[in-house]
């Protein structure tokens, strides 16, 4: 009796471990639990699976005589796998579809798949002509996302922001997606998304630049790291004025740097120039975009058409002048005004948190897919910071980014502000809150380069 006494104990013992291991750490209760059990049960059900779903294709005629022979019928044929190696959320096969079939048929089974293997999601992607991958998601990897150990240094201007729906992490490069736009109801997760996008480039030899018509409520606790602020419709046009030039005086610098001398090198944006000459990247950030539309007199419509026809040439040249776009918003509509939906054109990165207006999510995402637009729709309001997240090619999934607070991102700022550039057209713009100077570093013609050091503050 007390050995069965002892070994029911151990058994609800071990169970209370593994529901407090998946609950506490799913990564490891799905390598030790989960991987097996559900590769087991893929390789088990694989055929019939395939065949329920429509996935199979006739056997070929060699093989139905091959079955005659022994007085047997040839089943169907389904794809050719790989065996499912283990990931970090789920699991992952390479199939080679038969022929007549098409990724297409794939796609509209994901559901059935999913539910025929008791997944929380399947998502399949082609790799090349005749392969597919397909990707199976053991958990919500949504629910709880944490900031990645190792971050990918694809570059000084590539970040991984947001964990995607299918186990991968959403990288925001800027040489790859330059603009971008970002929408979001209060209390969506827009702000959040925005921090960790500020944080890492806080880390990097990178000029930002923030224009908040809020009076700088959002951007104010982020001054120490600014290299400009610009907190009134006011400064925002003059502010827009000083990059424009920066533009301009970079243009010059490429094109002087590609036919002066033996040693030209041509190139047509700064990422061509040698490294010694090369200006460094700006980031700016314009968190309301609404307020540079609003006019409440005949003067604020003359100063809204400048502004945004500023912006509109930022979007269409920046580029090349290494000069970079974050428009963010609690809505876009096409009714903000003159220019609206030409500047929305130019922003090819998209990111649509939960909103309040299904206009909104068309204007952010309809042109990249109608099943883009109508997902953002669903986002549910207990689920801040899930958003969808575009791009011009047509691709998108759902994400989410980790949560950070107002007070760590803060801190960051505050512990790299030795580290902001120093770009000299935009010395009237730094915020006067900050403590720190910044890094003097600019290269011919006043252009800013790679910070080499800090300097003692000045004012």
């Amino acid at each position: 009796m007390t050995d069965a006494v002892w070994t029911l104990t151990l058994l609800l013992v071990a169970v209370a471990a593994l529901l407090m291991l998946r609950r506490r750490v799913p990564v490891a209760f799905w390598w030790l639990v989960g991987y097996p059990i559900v590769a087991v049960r893929v390789l088990a059900t694989y055929r019939t699976t395939m065949d329920a779903c429509g996935l199979t294709v006739p056997a070929s005629a060699v093989r139905r005589a091959t079955a005659r022979l022994v007085g047997r019928e040839a089943a169907p044929v389904p794809p050719h796998r790989s065996l499912p190696l283990p990931t970090g959320s789920g699991l992952v096969m390479r199939l080679r579809m038969a022929t007549g079939q098409a990724p297409e048929d794939f796609l509209a089974s994901a559901d059935r798949l999913r539910h025929a293997w008791a997944a929380h999601a399947v998502h399949i992607r082609p790799t090349r002509p005749g392969w597919l991958e397909l990707r199976l998601i053991g958990w919500d990897v949504l629910a709880d996302v944490r900031r990645p150990r190792r971050r990918d240094e694809g570059g000084p201007l590539s970040l991984p922001l947001a964990l995607r729906d299918d186990g991968r992490w959403h990288v925001r490069d800027f040489r790859t997606v330059p603009h971008e736009l970002i929408l979001g109801a209060t209390q969506s997760g827009k702000s959040v998304y925005l921090r960790n996008l500020l944080c890492g480039l806080a880390r990097r030899p990178v000029v930002l630049v923030g224009i908040d018509c809020k009076w700088g409520v959002e951007l104010a606790p982020f001054a120490p790291r600014l290299s400009a602020l610009a907190d009134s419709p006011d400064r925002a046009n003059e502010l827009l004025d000083a990059l424009l030039d920066e533009m301009e005086a970079r243009f010059r610098l490429i094109g002087l740097t590609s036919v002066s001398g033996p040693d030209a090198v041509l190139t047509s944006d700064v990422w061509g120039l040698p490294e010694s000459t090369r200006p460094v990247p700006v980031v700016v950030v314009v968190d309301e975009v609404a307020e540079l539309f609003l006019a409440a007199s005949r003067d604020d419509e003359k100063r809204r058409d400048a502004m945004v026809t500023k912006l509109i040439r930022i979007a269409q040249l920046g580029r090349a002048a290494g000069i970079y776009l974050e428009v963010c918003g609690q809505r876009f509509g096409s009714e903000l005004g003159k220019g609206a939906t030409m500047l929305r054109a130019q922003l090819t990165g998209r990111v649509c948190h939960r909103v309040n207006d299904e206009s909104s999510a068309n204007m952010a995402l309809a042109d990249i897919s109608p099943e883009a637009a109508l997902a953002a729709t669903g986002i549910p309001a207990d689920r801040p910071g899930v958003a969808i997240v575009g791009d011009a090619s047509g691709g998108w999934s759902r994400a989410r980014s980790p949560h950070l607070t107002l007070d760590d991102a803060a801190a960051i700022w505050r512990a790299t502000a030795a580290l902001a550039p120093h770009l000299p057209r935009l010395d009237a713009f730094r915020p006067a809150t900050s403590t720190t100077a910044p890094v003097e570093s600019t290269g011919p013609s006043g252009m800013a380069t790679a910070p080499p050091a800090p300097r003692p503050a000045t004012e």
